[in-house]
């Protein structure tokens, strides 16, 4: 399989938001839609009107294989994985045929060095029997204590898991490239 090409995600790319909420929250497992949830909404709806959303995709030959994205919520958003007012929620999905191949893994790699640059800390929230736990806690996110839950999806149990960021230089595949020398 190639390797992923990495983008930061635009407001004026929310509809990749939109798609794949509904892998992130396995909709396309349970045969629902995104209408059937509208509460949901919160994770998509106006992606990148605010300084504070944060996210990157994935393509892999030139089809979009995944995305990462993080949005700072409201109490009053009742988001599952929510922690506090300063801490975004981050949502995160790849395509089914293209799970286990390594994009998740990079995808997290590069997006976590660039939240942090701006946050200190990220939350999600994960179903307590899942693959992606293991995926989660190789890149240092741990469970909050007494955040158990059931998803609002099916009733399964899930639960909080925190990531404290360090806040380094970010390093991107492009630095040190110097556009006018292109041509040598």
């Amino acid at each position: 399989m190639p390797k992923p090409t990495l983008y930061f995600l635009r407001s004026s790319e929310q509809k990749i938001t939109t798609d794949m909420l509904r892998y992130a929250m396995r909709l396309d497992e349970l045969n629902y839609s995104l209408a059937d949830f509208p509460a949901l909404k919160i994770h998509e709806k106006f992606y990148g009107l605010s300084t504070k959303d944060l996210g990157l995709y994935s393509l892999v030959e030139n089809k979009i294989s995944g995305a990462v994205w993080i949005r700072l919520l409201k109490p009053e958003d009742a988001a599952m994985g929510y922690v506090d007012a300063e801490t975004p929620i981050l949502n995160i999905a790849v395509i089914p045929e293209l799970r286990e191949k390594g994009i998740g893994s990079a995808m997290l790699s590069q997006f976590l060095q660039e939240a942090g640059a701006v946050f200190e800390q990220i939350s999600l929230s994960v179903l307590q029997d899942s693959k992606a736990v293991k995926l989660f806690e190789k890149f240092g996110f741990g469970k909050v204590e007494a955040s158990e839950g059931k998803s609002p999806i099916d009733g399964s149990k899930v639960f909080t898991m925190l990531k404290k960021l360090e806040i380094k230089e970010v390093v991107r595949p492009t630095d040190g490239y110097d556009p006018r020398r292109w041509m040598d």
